[in-house]
């Protein structure tokens, strides 16, 4: 989850002077020119009719990739008299020499430049406060933003909105309330969270630790000082470092409480790992500081979540019928949200919500089948080991056996549940790596009754990295979901191959045309 920074307009002007006239983060970023980010912006207003730039905006740098061939993606977050532009961000594709290559985005318009607010920041807050279901409300955060979206631009004030929900859950509702009307126009957790996996049942295995002094420490010094914590039951903070006299924490049991933390800390290496040694990145921010972990929180929590303030991963032990959340799917998919959360960044409600759900499914995934750990072995089910009957959470061969997840894409896709609207990109990713009909991992029906042929996970996977860090922006749709990947398939494999094919057979197949 982010944290919105209070600036007034003096401040807010002051920063992005400052951001434009000394581009750090492009300098930070191995092997590419210093001057990139100048460049991209230069480009895009030069091509303001493809970039959708306008009088009044300005433009701030977010990231940097480079391909191997020179050609530079520069991800920009846009801003308007001032005021960020939700929904605006933009990449923008160099080739070489500085050769447009045009932009992803999601937006239909330029941003209009919105009227003055005709409602206040604290009338704003208290509607806001309504619109959440936590106990303990309070705003913690306020800032004015265009908000922009396929109907056009409005002024609207972003409300970030405190509390517990009754699982205890910790809440940072974003709520957009217009500031004309006083309408709420979305909202959308900052905190996401899931329960997918079960720990003990990781086996013996290695783990990264440090020693200090003559005591181990759980502490993963060559994955970034990857570090697990132990809450003791407490809900915030960092609780204790998980520590031992010998270098063996936990001993398979529930009854020892390093166990949780020994699979906490195996889940968050063999993700590490998998980012690493398939994509290239290094760690969650490609900076190569590694994400923390924390167990035991709160008392008979049934549910785990990742957080962007903390940077860290969160993991309950489960209650009555549920086992503790510290498998390798659940690692895999909470440290997913945060490359999520810094690559696309993509808002967590509609369709773009289910995308970044699907995300954070299809890589937790990945690295289940990349650690090849025969206690937990690789398969398309989402928190397979979580509940002690042994019913998974969610299928990605046919979603629809939860009971409430989409085959299929339909209009009212985006106004389901994220956890329920992911289907239809888990089921498409089913279809892209393993196919339709039935496989050792299930059978997979087609909505247009095609017959689609796998391309693997290796392949799958990369086309889904490449869209998501390259092209996919906050607001992505499913639409925008299939353009991506058929660029980044595009990329990898060339139009026309067999990959760029299937990946436009398994959108069709599940109705995203």
């Amino acid at each position: 989850m982010r944290r919105i920074t209070l600036l007034s307009g003096l401040a807010t002007a002051a920063l992005l002077a400052s951001a434009a006239t000394v581009p750090t983060a492009a300098a930070a970023a191995p092997g590419v020119s210093g001057d990139a980010f100048t460049r991209a912006v230069a480009q895009l207003k030069a091509h303001s009719g493809a970039g959708l730039a306008a009088d009044g905006q300005s433009f701030t740098l977010r990231q940097i990739a480079t391909d191997a061939d020179g050609t530079e993606h520069v991800r920009l977050n846009r801003y308007s008299d001032g005021l960020p532009v939700l929904g605006g961000d933009v990449v923008v594709h160099l080739g070489k020499g500085n050769a447009w290559r045009g932009a992803s985005q999601s937006l239909a318009a330029a941003p209009q430049r919105a009227p003055k607010a005709k409602l206040s920041k604290a009338a704003a807050g208290r509607l806001a406060l309504a619109a959440s279901t936590a106990t303990g409300r309070t705003v913690s955060g306020a800032q004015l933003v265009h908000d922009a979206d396929q109907a056009g631009t409005a002024l609207a004030y972003e409300v970030v909105v405190g509390g517990t929900y009754a699982d205890g859950t910790p809440s940072e509702l974003h709520v957009l309330v217009d500031a004309a009307t006083g309408a709420v126009r979305d909202s959308w957790e900052g905190v996401q969270r899931d329960g997918t996996g079960n720990t003990f049942h990781s086996g013996s295995v290695t783990v990264g630790s440090t020693l200090s002094g003559s005591t181990y420490q759980l502490a993963d010094a060559t994955r970034g000082n990857h570090r697990t914590y132990d809450l003791n039951g407490g809900t915030s903070g960092t609780g204790t470092l998980v520590t031992n006299a010998a270098n063996v924490f936990g001993d398979g049991t529930l009854a020892n409480r390093q166990t949780a933390a020994a699979d906490a800390a195996y889940g968050a290496q063999q993700t590490w790992d998998y980012y690493k040694n398939v994509h290239g990145r290094n760690g969650i921010r490609n900076d190569g500081v590694g994400a923390y972990s924390r167990v035991h929180y709160s008392t008979n929590y049934a549910n785990a979540f990742w957080s962007d303030s903390c940077f860290c991963m969160t993991y309950g032990d489960g209650g009555s019928g549920w086992y503790p959340l510290t498998s390798l799917d659940v690692a895999g998919h909470e440290m997913s949200h945060g490359l999520t959360s810094n690559t696309a960044g993509l808002r967590y409600s509609g369709e773009s919500g289910g995308l970044n759900e699907a995300t954070s499914d299809i890589f937790g995934t990945l690295v289940e089948f990349y650690a090849a750990n025969s206690k937990d072995p690789g398969d398309y089910l989402i928190g397979e080991k979580l509940r002690s009957s042994g019913v998974p959470l969610r299928y990605m061969d046919k979603p629809s056996k939860d009971g409430s997840s989409a085959d299929c894409w339909s209009s009212r896709v985006g106004r389901l549940d994220v956890h329920y609207s992911s289907g239809v990109a888990n089921h498409f990713f089913y279809l892209l790596a393993v196919g339709s009909g039935s496989s050792s991992y299930g059978n997979s029906p087609t909505c247009n009754g095609s017959t689609v042929t796998g391309i693997g996970n290796a392949k799958a996977g990369a086309i889904w990295y490449r869209a998501l860090t390259t092209y996919m922006t906050s607001r992505t749709t499913y639409a925008g979901a299939r353009t991506a990947t058929l660029s980044a398939a595009n990329d990898l494999y060339g139009a026309g191959s067999v990959e760029y094919n299937t990946v436009a057979a398994a959108w069709s197949a599940v109705s995203v045309n």
